[in-house]
């Protein structure tokens, strides 16, 4: 087995970007983020690949397992064609040494397995953040009830805006389901400015929203769903991602992609409704230092 670490994020680009679109839905984060790196046009906060963890182990005829990590965020991975190798992941840990790993996301298989073996070389423990399931559409369901109509996100909205996305981020990405009230606007105009998140209009009234997050050259990622608790159970969420999902078909992508949180079984039957099948279940898991 050989571990490479690589330097140069065009090298690494090239040398995994095909092998990963082999399972593009599934490895919608690593090939997104590939992709903002090779580019370069956007180092702001994480994206700086200066900062990156990139790897790979080799057999003597291909990639066995490919790593990314785009601190602070955790570490993501994929097992080629996902055959698993424990021969591979041991090379991989041992490559890494001491540079910190936050935790992992990955197939639910992957991600377990290299979280077995990498706390029990670090004497420590790990626990589950989120258990996830990624899914993916190429046909919204034309039986979905459409309420409302979508437009982007502007400033106009930075007087509501910055709290859905602070309350997004609370329960869907760090597993908390408290809106805490943001430092800054910047993370928000931020978002604006990449025109990607589209508010749900009722007559008039914000009361849902949805978006983009990664982009490839035949799928697109679907995120930033949230709705506030005072507008629930009235089908906006279905509304808004139903709405946003046609209209990335429209634009000419040939599959949507999204994660959900397993915990929430509300979220995934409304999804299932919309169209989205399963492709495989995902594991956000962090090291207990």
């Amino acid at each position: 087995m050989k571990y490479k670490q690589y330097t140069c994020v065009h090298e690494f680009y090239n040398d995994t970007y095909n092998i990963l679109l082999r399972h593009e839905s599934q490895n919608m984060i690593q090939l997104g983020n590939l992709i903002i790196g090779n580019t370069g046009a956007d180092k702001t906060s994480w994206r700086d690949t200066a900062k990156w963890v990139m790897a790979t182990v080799s057999d003597k005829e291909e990639i066995l397992l490919t790593a990314l990590m785009t601190p602070p965020h955790n570490i993501t991975l994929y097992k080629t064609d996902n055959v698993m190798c424990s021969e591979a992941l041991d090379c991989l840990i041992a490559g890494l040494g001491d540079i910190y790993v936050p935790g992992v996301i990955s197939e639910k298989q992957l991600a377990t397995a290299f979280a077995d073996k990498y706390s029990s070389l670090k004497g420590m423990t790990y626990y589950a953040q989120m258990n996830q399931r990624i899914y993916e559409l190429e046909k919204v369901n034309p039986g979905i009830v459409r309420i409302g109509t979508i437009r982007l996100v502007n400033n106009n909205d930075m007087h509501f805006f910055p709290y859905w996305l602070s309350a997004f981020y609370a329960s869907n990405v760090y597993g908390q389901t408290v809106m805490n009230i943001p430092e800054s606007e910047r993370e928000a105009q931020y978002r604006i400015d990449m025109k990607k998140i589209y508010i749900l209009e009722v007559n008039g009234i914000p009361v849902s929203m949805a978006g983009y997050n990664r982009e490839l050259p035949a799928s697109i990622g679907v995120a930033y769903v949230y709705t506030p608790p005072y507008f629930r159970n009235k089908g906006y969420a279905s509304s808004a991602v139903a709405q946003v999902s046609q209209l990335a078909l429209d634009r000419g992508y040939k599959r949507c992609v999204l994660y959900t949180d397993l915990s929430n079984p509300v979220s995934n039957s409304i999804y299932g409704k919309i169209g989205y099948v399963p492709v495989c279940d995902s594991l956000m898991l962090q090291f207990n230092n």
